[in-house]
């Protein structure tokens, strides 16, 4: 199938990622007597980190809001985590993983770019509409990391960009390179906005707002190859940072 050739260099890149995260925690050390537990409680503990940390900032909050949060001592958590750096660390290196590896499934199970393109588009959206804290947390806090894990970030932010970008220039290829990594910023700015909807009984619902969102996302690419010329004036490679693109990965965690 084309689109599985044409993405493969692409998908190729940054393989040797660490694994951090919640989602990669609930992979860690699977079969070992008691590791189930550890893993559920670290997912737990990642998970109010979150939502703390987005809520009132980094600074914010303490080690024992995070241990009440989840019904354990402050200083039980530091049986998991070494503070609350390394559960930031965990959830921006994480997320982007997460969504990279995702990326990189959708595209090789899609039949064609068109069926490639839609699913990371419905991909990045359930991370939109379901890691909202780690949106806000990819914004305010991603400078607060050491410069290592920054840097990881920007390497898989990176590299989801490309995804994309190999993806819509293959559907589309009389856009550009780029124009096509342009509107793949713009669309992740749209789908990461999601942090500023409001509360979710201001939203329509999750279904629907889904549906709207894809068709959003769909019809920026789509205009984006109205007027395209070649484009090819310059790499255009930007770090996947602004607007949250990455993560959030802009994703976060552009």
């Amino acid at each position: 199938m084309h689109t599985r050739t044409g993405t493969r260099a692409a998908a190729g890149t940054g393989t040797g990622a660490r694994t951090t995260g919640a989602g990669a925690a609930a992979g860690a050390g699977a079969g070992a007597p008691g590791n189930g537990a550890r893993t559920g409680r670290r997912e737990q503990i990642l998970r109010e980190a979150a939502r703390l940390f987005a809520d009132r900032g980094f600074h914010g909050v303490g080690v024992d809001e995070i241990g009440a949060a989840v019904g354990i001592s402050g200083p039980g958590l530091y049986r998991h985590f070494a503070g609350k750096d390394a559960m930031l660390a965990e959830l921006l290196v994480g997320i982007s993983e997460r969504l990279l590896a995702g990326g990189r499934m959708r595209i090789e199970e899609a039949d064609g770019p068109e069926q490639a393109l839609d699913a990371l588009v419905r991909g990045h959206i359930d991370f939109a509409l379901d890691d909202r804290p780690l949106i806000t947390l990819h914004d305010r806090e991603l400078d607060r990391l050491r410069e290592d894990d920054r840097k990881q970030v920007r390497r898989l932010q990176r590299a989801y960009v490309e995804l994309w970008v190999q993806v819509v220039r293959e559907l589309r290829p009389g856009l550009g390179e780029t124009e096509a990594r342009v509107a793949v910023h713009a669309v992740f700015g749209l789908l990461n906005s999601t942090p500023h909807l409001g509360t979710r009984g201001g939203l329509p619902g999750r279904d629907a707002t889904a549906d709207l969102l894809h068709r959003l996302a769909l019809g920026a690419l789509a205009a984006a190859d109205g007027d395209a010329g070649d484009g090819d004036d310059g790499d255009g490679s930007g770090d996947g940072g602004g607007g949250g693109g990455g993560a959030a990965p802009a994703p976060p965690p552009g």
